[in-house]
């Protein structure tokens, strides 16, 4: 990746998480790492794992959040990685407890585990795949752009697959993905998942859905919920009071289980 374009510093959770993040180029955090990290319930503890990290918004979200977690970034680009890094020494409290790693996550297992990511080593895991199908579509021609957007139509399985096997067997899966892929979500997860609770996410109200966060138990044996739905904005436009707590660091307003 290219950081010529140069590196901005951002401020989310009401500017308790600053992030230097690549001008062009490359995947833009926002809104939807935010709400991924906002998925964990108050109290969580334990490992978190972030598959597919970029710069680290989501995973450091949860570290600020969740006082009683340690969290490891994984990602692939090792630009980004390098920037996710910075981010973690950048926010006072976070670099004793976050840990990156350079890792492909659609790598053969023996790769993926000398790389360091290894079985069994996650109390909770959270992912924000790429969300553009390769065959729904055309990519950015940034390639790292590409990268973070563009998911092979079967690739969706890979990351699910992994994450079965980083998770320890009582773990949890989180999800942020498309809703018009669901069904491509849903097949993935097959039956390495029970306990799924669906969240359907709206921009406005009367509008459908065009995100959704999927939590999952990896031994959850309880039958699948469909959640209300979080409507994002009100009809001035503007954050509704609940998502705009959940913007400065409140967790969603859920019961997943």
């Amino acid at each position: 990746m290219n950081l010529s374009g140069g590196v901005s510093r951002d401020g989310f959770l009401g500017n308790q998480l600053m992030i230097d993040q690549p001008v062009s180029g490359a995947h833009r955090a926002g809104l939807d790492a935010v709400l991924l990290a906002a998925a964990l319930p108050e109290r969580t503890s334990g490992h978190v794992v972030d598959l597919g990290a970029g710069v680290g918004v989501a995973g450091l979200a949860v570290a600020r959040r969740l006082p009683e977690t340690s969290v490891t970034l994984v990602e692939i680009d090792e630009e980004l990685a390098r920037l996710a890094e910075g981010n973690a020494a950048l926010n006072a409290g976070m670099a004793d407890r976050v840990r990156v790693i350079v890792a492909d996550v659609l790598a053969l297992a023996a790769e993926r585990r000398a790389a360091g990511l290894i079985d069994d080593m996650a109390d909770h895991l959270i992912m924000n795949p790429p969300f553009h199908i390769a065959d729904r579509g055309r990519s950015s021609p940034a390639p790292s752009r590409a990268r973070a957007h563009v998911l092979e139509a079967e690739a969706i399985d890979g990351w699910i697959r992994a994450a079965a096997a980083v998770l320890k067997p009582s773990g949890t899966l989180t999800v942020i993905f498309r809703a018009d892929e669901l069904q491509r979500l849903l097949s993935a997860i097959g039956s390495r998942f029970g306990s799924l609770a669906l969240l359907p996410i709206h921009a406005h109200a009367g509008e459908p859905a065009h995100r959704l966060i999927l939590r999952g138990r990896l031994q959850g044996r309880a039958p699948l919920r469909i959640l209300p739905g979080l409507v994002l904005h009100a009809p001035d436009g503007g954050f509704r009071p609940d998502v705009e707590s959940v913007l400065r660091g409140a967790s969603l307003p859920v019961v997943w289980w």
